[in-house]
C-alpha cells in the first residue's frame, strides 16, 4: 500500500501506485457504507461525502443492503426478527446517506446516495456476477478469498464459534454483492475512472491488485483505504 495522503478529516491509502493515479485524476470515487457498522455514524457519513466532493467530481455514496435479512437468519434469529432487524438496520443507513446528500448537493449534480441492490438492472453489474458466481466454483484462489472475507465478518458475530455452511453460504453471497464495485466500477457507473473506498484493507484488494493472470481490477479502477486522520497518526 502506499504513503498515505492527508486530506484534512482523513489519511487516504491507495493501494498501488497506480491506484494513487486514478487518485489524482479525481474523476469519481465510490465510498462504501455497511448497515449496522457502529463506525458509520452521522458524522461520519457527512465527513465522507464532504471528503468526497472536495477530491472528487462524482461521488457515490452506495450502503449494502442485498442479504441482510438473510444474514440476520442464518446468524439464529427467527425470520420475523431477522427481517425486523434488517429493516431497521437499513432505515438508519439510508437517513444517514439521505442526510449527507440533502446537505452537501441537494440537486445530487455530483454527490449520490443508493443502494447496492439499485445496481441491479445495470447490464455490466448483471455481467460481472453472472462472471463472479462462475468463479466462485472455477477459480480456487477467489473462492479462498471469499472464505477469508467471509471468517473475517462472522468472527465478530459468532464469538469464536465456527460458522455454518448456511452461515459462510450467506456471507459469500453478502460478499459477491459487493465484489464488482472493487472490480469495474467505470464499467457500471459509467465513468472515465473511480477509486473503491473503504475503511478497512481487504483480502480481496491482494488479489485483484496482484500481477500475473487471474481476477483482476479494470485498468481504471483503483482502491484506497480511507481512514480519520487522526488514527492514522496515532499508528505512525
Amino acid at each position: 500500500m502506499t504513503t498515505a495522503i492527508r486530506t484534512g478529516t482523513f489519511a487516504v491509502r491507495p493501494y498501488t501506485p497506480h491506484c494513487r493515479v486514478i487518485h489524482d485524476e479525481g474523476d469519481h470515487a465510490v465510498i462504501g457504507i455497511s448497515s449496522g457498522n457502529g463506525y458509520f455514524t452521522h458524522e461520519r457519513v457527512l465527513d465522507l461525502a464532504g471528503w468526497g466532493l472536495a477530491q472528487f467530481r462524482q461521488v457515490d455514496l452506495i450502503w449494502t443492503d442485498m442479504h441482510v435479512a438473510e444474514m440476520f437468519e442464518a446468524l439464529g434469529y427467527p425470520p420475523v426478527e431477522a427481517q425486523r432487524k434488517a429493516v431497521k438496520n437499513l432505515r438508519g443507513v439510508r437517513a444517514k446517506v439521505t442526510a449527507a446528500v440533502s446537505s452537501l448537493d441537494p440537486d445530487g449534480e455530483r454527490l449520490r446516495g443508493r443502494p447496492m441492490s439499485a445496481l441491479l438492472e445495470l447490464p455490466a453489474y448483471q455481467r460481472i456476477r453472472t462472471q463472479l458466481d462462475a468463479l466462485l466454483t472455477q477459480d480456487p484462489e477467489f473462492r479462498e478469498v471469499c472464505d477469508q472475507l467471509a471468517a473475517r465478518f462472522l468472527a465478530d458475530k459468532l464469538n469464536g464459534r465456527p460458522p455454518t455452511d448456511r452461515q459462510r453460504e450467506v456471507c459469500i453471497k453478502y460478499v459477491c454483492a459487493e465484489v464488482p464495485l472493487f472490480l469495474d466500477t467505470p464499467a457500471i457507473l459509467d465513468v472515465p475512472s473511480s477509486l473503491n473506498c473503504y475503511h478497512q484493507a481487504l483480502p480481496l484488494a491482494e488479489l485483484l491488485y496482484a500481477r500475473g493472470w487471474g481476477l483482476r481490477a479494470s485498468r481504471n479502477q483503483g482502491h484506497a483505504v480511507i481512514t480519520p486522520a487522526d488514527t492514522e497518526e496515532r499508528s505512525a
